[in-house]
């Protein structure tokens, strides 16, 4: 079984980085796609980015693409979120997950991380 620890979260103000780290443990085929998530207070989770482990071009959501990067190290089964010119509405509780195949639906994806806090200050 997949388990997920992220980190790097904290305040930050308008315009600064943060670059969120997830810990994979237990990695199988079944957790072929790593994703990045984010859940606003009253919000919907919506994704954010992913990346396959073999390879292959990451995926971003609209709002984010160009500012934030999703990048993978396998020697270390760690995926990371460097987030740059971050806005106040990147406000969010962030989440880590994987799954068995490429798509932004979070119901696809079967393994969570416990998420970890992003403030951005105006």
């Amino acid at each position: 079984q997949v388990q997920l620890v992220e980190s790097g979260g904290g305040l930050v103000q308008a315009g600064g980085s943060l670059r969120l780290s997830c810990a994979a443990s237990g990695r199988t085929l079944s957790s072929n796609v790593m994703g990045w998530f984010r859940q606003a207070p009253g919000k919907e989770r919506d994704f954010v980015a992913g990346i396959t482990w073999s390879g292959g071009s990451p995926y971003y959501a609209d709002s984010v693409r160009g500012r934030f990067t999703i990048s993978r190290d396998n020697a270390k089964n760690t995926v990371y979120l460097q987030m740059n010119s971050l806005k106040p509405e990147d406000t969010a509780v962030y989440y880590c997950a994987a799954g068995p195949r490429v798509t932004r639906v979070a119901s696809v994806y079967d393994v969570w991380g416990q998420g970890t806090q992003v403030t951005v200050s105006s």
